[in-house]
């Protein structure tokens, strides 16, 4: 699929779930509350790419303690057909995580499995402590035992698009979170 005007995006975009203000107004007061529980703490923000890096920078412009920033990639394949549901990361985090406590910074928390698996090898490295934010908290599809320590917004079980999260690529420039249309 190949979208190539403003006018094929906004036809694979069946509603706006949540608008670029109240996301604006929802990342403000979370930066407020971890500059509140990490003052004077060293602070290490993890993100998960692709889809949570608008996130993260939104919430680092709004963070005002000191923090450093660190990248991971993960691939798995839990209902694929050439893995064993192991989780392989393909960009990992290079600091010393037993000098940091950990923010993980996610878009989307759907099932769970690969987020749960990623927590478990970091907490392995024996960080000061380990937490999680997620934009987006999809609690009906979980199955993995996984929970975040801050939710921005619960949202119910659908397909979504936009603030970093894509379909094929395409729709993570949107300032919104939308629904995806029927294909």
């Amino acid at each position: 699929m190949m979208i190539t005007s403003k006018e094929e995006l906004e036809k694979g975009i069946k509603s706006v779930l949540i608008s670029a203000e109240e996301i604006q107004e929802a990342v403000k007061n979370a930066a407020a509350l971890i500059d509140r529980e990490y003052q004077g703490k060293p602070l290490l923000l993890v993100s998960i790419l692709k889809g949570a890096f608008v996130f993260l920078a939104d919430l680092m412009k709004n963070i005002t303690v000191p923090c450093e920033v660190a990248f991971m990639a993960a691939e798995s394949y839990y209902e694929g057909t050439s893995s064993s549901g192991e989780v392989k990361i393909t960009l990992d985090v290079k600091q010393d995580l037993s000098r940091y406590n950990v923010l993980i910074v996610e878009d989307i928390i759907d099932t769970g499995r690969t987020l749960k698996d990623v927590t478990e090898m970091l907490r392995k490295r024996e960080p000061l402590s380990l937490r999680i934010i997620t934009l987006l908290d999809k609690p009906e599809r979980r199955v993995a035992d996984l929970e975040p320590d801050w939710t921005l917004f619960t949202i119910p079980d659908k397909f979504v698009i936009g603030y970093g999260l894509d379909h094929g690529e395409y729709y993570r420039n949107l300032p919104y979170v939308g629904e995806l249309a029927p294909q």
